[in-house]
C-alpha cells in the first residue's frame, strides 16, 4: 500500500524539530490549526539551573519558528510571523499562512541546509573565513533584526575568552549545574533528545582562549589540540526582553543556516551566558551596542554526525475545533 506524501506542514515542522537548542533539549511544542501553527516554550524542557529566566530556550523555539517559515516560503507559500504575546508568555510565536508566493533561490538554498546544520564541537581548520562570508552572515542576522558583532575587529575577543574561561570554572564548581549537565550528555549514539558522544569533541591538548565545554568532551577519543582564536560572533539585538529572546533566535538560525550553505561548521559558547556574574559582564561589555544573546564559533572544519530529534508526532498537536485543547 501507498503512503501519503508528507503535506507541506509535515514537511515544515520536520524542520522546525532541527532546530538547535541547549544540550539537545528541544525546549518546544507545536499546535496546528488550519493554517496556522503556533510554537509553544515547553517548560518541562528548560535547563533549571543553567537557564532559570528561559533565554536559551526561547532562543531555541525562535530558531525552530525560523525553520518552519523557511521552510513553507521554499515550497511557495506567504508567511506572517507573530511574536509573543504578553498575555501568553509560553506562546513564542505565530505561523500563518498568508497565500502564496515565488521561492527566491535564497529561500531554497536555506531549507536545503536545514538538514545539513549541526553543532560542530570539534577542532575547526587553520582557514580563515574569507571577508565576503563574514559579510554574508552579517546580512543575515540583519535581515531578521539582529546584528553579528565579530569579536577579532572589536577589541572584545579577550575580554569575551575570559568571561568563557570564568563561567566554566564557575559552573565546575556548581553541584547541580554539573549534574544537570550530566543528565542531557554522553547519551547513547541515536539518542532523541540530549548530546551523545558521537557528538562531542576530543578533550582539549592544552589551552586555548576559549575551552570546550567540559561536558561535550569525549574522553574516548584522542586529545587534540584546537584553533587557538577561533573566529567569534556575538549575536545581538538592539532591545532586550521575550520579544527580543525571540526574535534573536530567528537570526541567529538564519546566520546558522548562511554559514551551513557557505561551508562552514558552527558551535556555541555559551557558558558566559549561563552563571550571572559573568552574563552581567558580557551585558557591560556589549552596552551602547546592544544586547548580547549568544556567542558563535565559526570556521571550517571537518563533517561531524547529526544529533536525533523527538519524532514530530510526540511534539506536535492538530486542532480541529475550538474545543480540543491546545496543550
Amino acid at each position: 500500500m501507498s503512503r501519503p506524501l508528507p503535506s507541506v506542514f509535515d514537511q515544515a515542522l520536520a524542520s522546525a524539530v532541527r532546530a538547535p537548542s541547549p544540550h539537545n533539549t528541544q525546549p518546544w511544542r507545536f499546535v496546528v490549526e488550519h493554517e496556522v501553527i503556533q510554537v509553544w516554550l515547553d517548560r518541562e524542557r528548560v535547563l533549571t539551573v543553567a537557564d532559570p529566566h528561559r533565554r536559551e530556550a526561547r532562543l531555541a523555539c525562535g530558531a525552530a519558528a525560523f525553520n518552519l517559515q523557511i521552510c513553507l516560503r521554499a515550497n511557495g507559500l506567504a508567511v506572517v510571523v507573530r511574536l509573543p504575546d504578553p498575555a501568553e508568555p509560553d506562546l513564542v510565536a505565530v505561523v500563518r499562512l498568508d497565500g502564496n508566493q515565488k521561492a527566491t533561490p535564497g529561500e531554497r538554498k536555506l531549507a536545503e541546509a536545514v538538514f545539513r546544520r549541526h553543532t560542530n564541537r570539534r577542532p575547526l581548520l587553520d582557514k580563515e573565513v574569507p571577508p565576503a562570508v563574514r559579510s554574508a552572515l552579517k546580512s543575515a542576522a540583519l535581515s531578521e533584526g539582529g546584528q553579528i558583532e565579530y569579536l577579532d575587529a572589536s577589541g572584545r575577543y579577550t575580554p569575551v575568552a575570559s568571561l568563557v574561561r570564568q563561567a566554566e570554572a564557575l559552573q565546575a564548581d556548581d553541584r547541580a549545574f554539573r549534574e544537570e549537565a550530566a543528565f542531557w550528555t554522553h547519551r547513547e549514539e541515536g539518542s532523541p533528545d540530549g548530546v551523545p558522544n558521537t557528538a562531542a569533541g576530543p578533550p582539549p591538548l592544552g589551552h586555548g582562549l576559549v575551552s570546550l565545554r567540559a561536558s561535550h568532551e569525549n574522553e574516548d577519543l584522542p586529545s587534540r589540540e584546537y584553533e587557538r582564536e577561533p573566529l567569534l560572533g556575538a549575536l545581538l539585538t538592539r532591545d532586550k526582553g521575550p520579544h527580543a529572546e525571540v526574535r534573536a533566535g530567528m537570526a541567529m538560525q538564519r546566520v546558522l543556516l548562511t554559514a551551513t550553505a557557505e561551508g562552514l561548521a558552527t558551535s556555541f559558547l555559551s557558558q558566559p551566558f549561563e552563571t550571572p556574574w559573568t552574563r552581567d559582564s558580557l551585558d557591560r561589555l556589549f552596552a551602547g551596542l546592544g544586547q548580547p544573546h549568544t556567542l558563535l564559533r565559526i570556521g571550517y572544519g571537518y563533517p561531524t554526525r547529526l544529533t536525533s530529534r523527538r519524532p514530530v508526532g510526540e511534539v506536535a498537536t492538530h486542532r480541529t475545533g475550538p474545543d480540543v485543547p491546545a496543550r
